[in-house]
């Protein structure tokens, strides 16, 4: 919904093009370290033009050339991460899928040495170079607030948070100077603001009240074009929104909403199916015919009951559908209880399935129907749904997209017994930050987590 600047897609184009040739370079200095430059590189040519490919498509769906993460050291270190293990793997599926067993191990090994210390050198330049510029560009930019409401705070912290941004936080102008703590730097009342701009020759004015002081917003705006002032708009929205709202453009008319709806574009939903369809398809052709049988006669020889046990949860907009899930406890009456740690309930069989989540395995018929998703908010059990709907604001915007096999909140260690209300508040704060920030990288992110988990084993899995 946002639309994104011909400058914006010419920095994406040109960092692309500039981490191919450092790919490119890091790939052909580590041949030279390791083969020298007498054998013919024709036989890893195939190599390098996947070695670049798979770049482009995990770079891509990591989306490392987001502008407005570039400059952040954490997000760019985090978003390269992951770009490197998706481009690892695609990789060795490349290497094991055509038998390509002849590649150099230890040519591998260097190759991404090289080309990781290449790019990521390279960012951290390009962070130097941004904070450089913006010094030069914008240094000692004398900046006023109008307002003393949440926004103008909000623009003070990030003035003299932010030191590289090069602006000089001159002061507040306010007709009720009681409503802040920063008494000391208040300016004046409203009809100060001219005057005050004029003597200390400010370069920007940022209009934080309330959006309906309309003539004086109008009369502001004047008086900055008349006399060659920036003038920016910062509307404080608090007087009747408690949260961050987002602002999007429907052709030319600006809309408005609390939050960022990603997957309301059809795009995004097409894309998020069509994967949902291939990698569960994947999953039912390629892993159940030989982990079927196992899991099947393990859950017979140790107790009697179906090897499925299904039960019917709440979907997207609270549709229930029936959940799949391999049986792990006895045959019992009080299938509603949430399972605890060392229920009695549980099987050994079922105990080891939850701990490394193949009970889940069977979900992937509920992706591939449509009633779930490989990645997004768990879905609860319906008394689960009756409760925490009504004790926790937000429980009920988890609805609004489809559920999923894994998720946000369970990667990051909210899984399992929820006895007190904060765990669940938690679970539910991740699955609302996973809807408003969806991209088909953190898809692929949140995947790659859950698989590692497994792999190391979770405490919370029981």
């Amino acid at each position: 919904m946002e639309k994104v600047s011909t400058h914006t897609k010419l920095l994406k184009a040109v960092l692309l093009v500039v981490e191919l040739l450092l790919l490119s370079l890091g790939f052909r200095v580590a041949y030279f370290l390791k083969f020298g430059p007498e054998i013919s590189f024709t036989h890893y040519y195939s190599l390098f033009v996947i070695f670049n490919l798979a770049w482009i498509v995990s770079a891509l769906f990591n989306d490392i050339y987001h502008v407005k993460e570039i400059t952040n050291t954490r997000k760019m270190l985090s978003n390269l991460v992951y770009a490197f293990l998706l481009h690892g793997f695609i990789i060795a599926v490349y290497i094991v899928g055509f038998k390509a067993h002849y590649f150099s191990r230890e040519f591998l090994v260097m190759a991404y040495g090289a080309s990781a210390l290449a790019v990521v050198a390279a960012r951290f330049m390009l962070i130097s170079a941004y904070k450089r510029y913006k010094l030069s560009t914008t240094a000692n930019r004398k900046a006023v607030v109008i307002g003393t409401g949440r926004s103008a705070h909000s623009l003070h912290d990030m003035f003299i948070t932010n030191k590289e941004l090069g602006y000089r936080f001159m002061g507040f102008f306010t007709d009720k100077p009681e409503e802040t703590p920063h008494q000391d730097l208040i300016r004046g009342r409203l009809e100060d603001i001219k005057a005050y701009c004029l003597r200390e020759q400010v370069d920007e004015i940022y209009f934080a009240l309330p959006i309906t002081e309309r003539d004086l917003l109008d009369d502001i705006a004047k008086f900055a074009d008349d006399n060659f002032i920036y003038f920016r708009i910062v509307p404080d929205f608090s007087a009747f929104l408690q949260k961050n709202v987002n602002i999007y453009h429907m052709d030319s008319i600006p809309v408005m909403t609390v939050r960022k709806e990603p997957l309301m574009e059809t795009t995004n939903q097409w894309l998020k199916r069509a994967f949902d369809i291939a990698f569960s398809l994947a999953v039912i052709l390629f892993l159940f015919p030989f982990i079927l049988p196992i899991i099947a006669i393990a859950i017979k020889l140790e107790s009697e009951g179906p090897i499925f046990f299904k039960q019917m949860r709440p979907g997207k907009k609270n549709q229930l559908f029936a959940c799949y899930k391999f049986r792990t406890m006895r045959i019992n009456n009080v299938t509603h209880q949430q399972a605890t740690k060392d229920d009695p309930r549980i099987t050994k069989v079922g105990r080891f399935l939850r701990k490394t989540s193949l009970d889940e395995l069977p979900q992937f018929f509920n992706v591939l129907l449509g009633d779930m998703s490989v990645v997004g908010p768990r879905p609860n059990m319906i008394n689960q749904l009756e409760h925490y709907s009504k004790a926790i604001d937000t429980y009920t915007l988890r609805h609004f997209v489809t559920p999923g096999i894994t998720g946000f909140a369970q990667v990051n260690g909210y899984r399992g017994e929820t006895k007190q209300m904060h765990l669940m508040q938690k679970r539910v704060e991740y699955d609302v930050a996973y809807i408003e920030n969806w991209s088909f990288g953190l898809d692929l992110k949140i995947i790659l987590k859950t698989v590692l988990n497994i792999i190391k084993g979770e405490e919370n899995a029981y």
